[in-house]
């Protein structure tokens, strides 16, 4: 492997797990406030964060 596709799948991956740590964030931040909506907030972030995965695996397969 060489230099441009390690850097550019250490991208990938930080990119990924800056988008998935923004949705905890963000999903821990609205159950706080409804706590009433805990299982519609948990279930469109686990769809979220699986598409980012989703998308993370792709990009290192093209890399």
């Amino acid at each position: 492997m060489e230099i441009p596709a390690i850097v550019g799948a250490g991208l990938i991956v930080i990119g990924a797990g800056m988008g998935i740590g923004k949705i905890g964030s963000s999903a821990m931040e609205a159950i706080a406030r409804q706590p009433e909506a805990t299982g519609k907030i948990q279930t469109a972030m686990l769809i979220a964060a699986a598409l980012i995965e989703g998308i993370g695996f792709a990009a290192l397969f093209a890399v």
